[in-house]
């Protein structure tokens, strides 16, 4: 798909919890796939991913926490082009949960203004700690992490049977 020029698109940003999760499904199978495509060792996990499965375990955090879902919506074609989840727990640690942006609005600003606002919010709540995963083989998306302070910690291995 070709990227839109920054004229040809006007981009809205709602704010809301859980309440907007429905709202994410069609981004959220984009990047499972994506996330499927790139996995070195786990295809068969995101293969078995569900936005049902996933929809389940975000709710679950309500439970002890919080989640609030940033959306980037176009205005001239109504479709949700990005998004981000971010949740915070009793520990106040936050986590950015999930960020996508579809490919044709990459480049334009849409991930930074999704990640600042799930940043803001997280803040807001006053998380001690702020955390996010990366897929093993989705290391491109280490630059852009870097940019809001995000640095490996860790790699966490887990056995295949």
């Amino acid at each position: 798909m070709a990227k839109h020029s920054t004229t040809s698109f006007k981009i809205k940003y709602v704010h809301g919890n859980q309440n907007l999760i429905d709202a994410i499904e069609l981004l959220w199978e984009s990047l499972n796939q994506l996330m499927c495509e790139r996995s070195i060792y786990f295809k068969h996990h995101f293969l078995g991913m569900t936005f049902e499965k996933r929809k389940v375990e975000l709710l679950e955090k309500v439970s002890s926490g919080e989640i609030h879902i940033d959306l980037a919506v176009d205005e001239v074609t109504g479709n949700s082009v990005g998004y981000v989840v971010s949740s915070i727990d009793s520990n106040k640690t936050g986590v950015i949960e999930s960020v996508y942006v579809s490919e044709a609005y990459r480049g334009f600003g849409l991930g930074d203004r999704l990640m600042r606002n799930a940043l803001s919010w997280l803040d807001e709540k006053n998380a001690l700690v702020k955390v996010l995963d990366v897929t093993v083989g989705n290391e491109a998306v280490y630059s852009f992490y870097f940019r809001y302070g995000f640095l490996p910690r860790q790699t966490q291995l887990k056995q295949v049977k």
